[in-house]
């Protein structure tokens, strides 16, 4: 087994290699002076089984060009088998035909990754499920929610819990936390005016006087959060946390959540994680999955027992 990581996130390939006892392989990544992207592997990986841990994340494009560049070194360098490991799938928004004249970008981007020499993708929380169909390879994709639950049932203060989706496309996400917490189940009907600003029109469920717990896969501007948070408060909910695999909030996000009735932020660090200026973030290591994924992978074993917690 070899390991390789981008640049997208090597503190995380640092600590993935670390649980698997391997050591990140070496690899030069530069720049030409028009831009190009230009990479060697500076180690033998002929025949080996190679792992390249790569999240999509912003920039998305640098780092998907990145990640395609270095599957193609290394099929030149006749690896026996390429694996991307995408803790984040970055385009995977841009999963369907919604308006005239759009393209399916989520599709294109699986297409390239294929076409670039990719044999199998371990992927975590892609933002559709349909995006495993969109690989005419192997895709084995694993869900942060076990390392999400295991910390919120340690938590005194999430007692008479209602788990909530800001909006229908996330219930069955909502639905498998709220299992697995033993907890009730709400929905919450919303309407996107632009890319940036969403409105929550409706709550089916019962919040008033329970703690509620938002779940996403993720948040960029934190529209659909934090208006579904407003609509939850005046609903009666005691309080509000929201928990999100894959953080990518902006400035204006930072700002939505200080100004909204959201109390805590419970996020992954599937994605570099900045700051987000004194607003209560929790952000727990999803590195151990990634790596007990990887190794089964490479044993040819199952990464069933992986959804259990």
């Amino acid at each position: 087994m070899k390991l390789l990581s981008g640049n997208a996130h090597p503190a995380l390939a640092k600590a993935i290699a670390d649980y698997i006892g391997e050591p990140l392989g070496g690899v030069q990544i530069s720049r030409f002076p028009d831009g190009e992207i230009f990479v060697k592997i500076v180690e033998n990986i002929r025949g080996e089984d190679l792992f390249i841990i790569q999240p999509t994340c912003y920039p998305p494009n640098e780092n998907i060009m990145e990640l395609l560049i270095m599957i193609d070194a290394a099929k030149r360098a006749s690896a026996h088998r390429i694996t991307p490991v995408l803790p984040f799938y970055g385009y995977g928004r841009q999963d369907r035909k919604d308006q005239p004249r759009v393209p399916i970008t989520a599709k294109l981007v699986a297409n390239l990754l294929t076409a670039a020499g990719a044999d199998r993708i371990i992927a975590m929380d892609f933002h559709a499920q349909q995006i495993q169909g969109f690989f005419d390879i192997p895709v084995d994709h694993l869900f942060a929610s076990p390392v999400i639950v295991k910390h919120l049932r340690q938590r005194e203060d999430l007692k008479d819990l209602v788990v909530v989706s800001p909006d229908p496309g996330g219930l069955k996400m909502a639905y498998a936390y709220s299992n697995m917490l033993g907890a009730g189940l709400a929905i919450v009907g919303k309407q996107r005016k632009t890319a940036t600003e969403v409105e929550a029109i409706n709550v089916v469920g019962d919040v008033d006087g329970r703690n509620v717990l938002l779940v996403d896969d993720l948040t960029t501007t934190a529209g659909t959060l934090t208006s579904a948070a407003k609509l939850l408060k005046q609903r009666g909910a005691r309080s509000i946390k929201a928990a999100v695999t894959h953080c990518l909030v902006t400035d204006q996000g930072v700002e939505r959540l200080r100004n909204s009735p959201i109390e805590e932020l419970i996020t992954t660090d599937s994605v570099p994680q900045r700051a987000l200026d004194g607003f209560p973030t929790t952000v727990l290591t999803v590195a151990d999955l990634l790596a007990e994924a990887i190794l089964r992978v490479h044993n040819n074993q199952s990464v069933t027992s992986l959804f259990r917690v």
